[in-house]
């Protein structure tokens, strides 16, 4: 399997060849989110809010996993790009291995905190109840999950989405039709509660990891994976790592987020904690879908980059910004025309959800300009500038959100926290913009100058 298309075909259908299938399994990632967290309301409102209080807990486990995933991808498609075969046979390997252990630390932190965790937000003893009861089972899967994650980059990384897409769909299918099931107990499956739901993610996340497994043992991909290549060489886990971490705190930023927000809410009433969650699962589905566009972006800037073709990762850069803000269009439609239906998926009590309506319409206004720093961010991992990256999601995340969303509540109650977030994605896109045109520019000139270099050499 050659890469070569990569830097050869025009990169309109380029993109969208390597983003659809992303962007269609992402969406149906999302529609399990949010079809989960449905059936999960269905059990009680105490559940509904024990999953709202364990997000920044399995976004942390998520952040790591796939923040390392984006390091293993960004080195690989880097070293395809330059030819270096072998090269990229160790960085998969390696990544590989170290993503596993880092699920086995992550099961063992996290099942660990949890009671503690649950207890800094609530003293309702149900809450905390469904919430352990549901971690435990759920975070015992975080070496699949970081299994699954790995073979996901890899896969992406020598531009096999279809491959993605089947894995996401069937895990995200499984888990869909398993969570009625295990729920609510139908047929001779008896009735689980909250501990099916756990239950139902597990299996869908084992079935991702078992369709990866064997596709690869039946047609093995342009990335050699094997333990003559497991070498955990300084140099290769530097670069793993340089890229991984600043990808990881970017994706763990939205914990600290939510649980700094959670801490403002709940002094208000935990009407709104259970709105921030709602909100959340509901984002998932624009913001999910763009990261299908990010995911097909990463190896085509990496492997351009690698390959000099520095003209071209600016047009794909330009392409999925365009694309990404139609999802986000369309995102802040619904969101103004139809709130109080989204927020009905998640609860019946009539506060809740005018509550709710309300947050959905303020917090909407932000979404549009947001696609600048979510693809500036996207095309600064393929590059393989993890810091410049994390410092988009620290403006987004920290360093805006949580004193603007602080210092507005004060003065106009639980609706100032939703409009620090418009606030926040304003003022990021456009440091966003400005730096990732930087970073573009420095390639550029760097290119120039070896092409200086050559003529000068050459001889006469």
């Amino acid at each position: 399997m050659e890469q070569t298309f990569m830097k050869e075909k025009p990169v309109l259908p380029l993109v969208l060849s390597m983003s659809l299938p992303m962007i269609f399994s992402m969406m149906v990632s999302s529609l399990y989110n949010i079809i989960d967290s449905f059936f999960v309301a269905k059990i009680s409102e105490s559940a509904m809010t024990a999953l709202s209080l364990l997000f920044p807990v399995q976004n942390l486990i998520n952040a790591v996993t796939i923040g390392f995933s984006i390091g293993i991808n960004a080195v690989i498609s880097f070293y395809l790009g330059a030819g270096k075969q072998k090269e990229a046979d160790t960085a998969a390997t390696a990544g590989l291995a170290l993503n596993a252990l880092h699920g086995a630390v992550l099961t063992i932190i996290c099942i660990g905190i949890m009671p503690g965790f649950l207890g800094m937000f609530t003293s309702d003893p149900e809450v905390i109840s469904l919430g352990i009861r549901y971690s435990r089972i759920a975070f015992s899967f975080s070496v699949v999950i970081a299994l699954g994650m790995a073979f996901e980059k890899i896969y992406q990384s020598v531009g096999s989405m279809s491959m993605t897409m089947a894995s996401v769909l069937c895990g995200c299918i499984s888990n869909i039709i398993l969570d009625p099931v295990f729920i609510f107990g139908l047929g001779p499956v008896p009735r689980m509660g909250i501990d099916g739901a756990a239950l139902a993610t597990g299996i869908g996340q084992s079935i991702s990891l078992v369709i990866y497994i064997t596709a690869y043992a039946i047609k093995p991909i342009h990335v050699n994976l094997a333990l003559r290549r497991l070498s955990l060489r300084k140099d290769m886990a530097a670069r793993l790592y340089s890229i991984g971490i600043p990808a990881i705190l970017s994706l763990a930023l939205p914990s600290l987020l939510t649980s700094s927000l959670n801490v403002i809410l709940s002094g208000f009433s935990q009407t709104y904690v259970l709105v921030l969650g709602a909100y959340y699962k509901l984002q998932t589905f624009l913001y999910l879908s763009a990261n299908g566009i990010i995911q097909g972006m990463r190896p085509l800037v990496g492997y351009n980059y690698g390959a000099g073709e520095h003209r071209r990762v600016r047009s794909i850069y330009k392409v999925c910004l365009l694309l990404a803000s139609g999802i986000m269009v369309a995102g802040t439609i619904l969101c103004q025309t139809v709130p109080h239906r989204l927020i009905g998926l998640f609860t019946t009590n009539s506060d809740t959800v005018t509550a709710g309506a309300s947050a959905l319409r303020i917090i909407s206004a932000g979404f549009i300009i947001s696609s600048v720093s979510v693809v500036s961010g996207g095309a600064l991992e393929g590059l393989s500038m993890g810091l410049p990256s994390l410092i988009i999601s620290l403006l987004r995340y920290v360093v805006v959100t949580i004193p603007a969303a602080f210092a507005l509540s004060r003065f106009m109650g639980a609706s100032g926290v939703w409009h620090g977030f418009w606030v926040s994605e304003t003022v990021t896109a456009a440091i966003s913009y400005c730096l990732v045109r930087w970073k573009m520019k420095g390639g550029r000139d760097e290119r120039q100058e070896q092409r200086r270099k050559l003529t000068r050499t050459r001889p006469v």
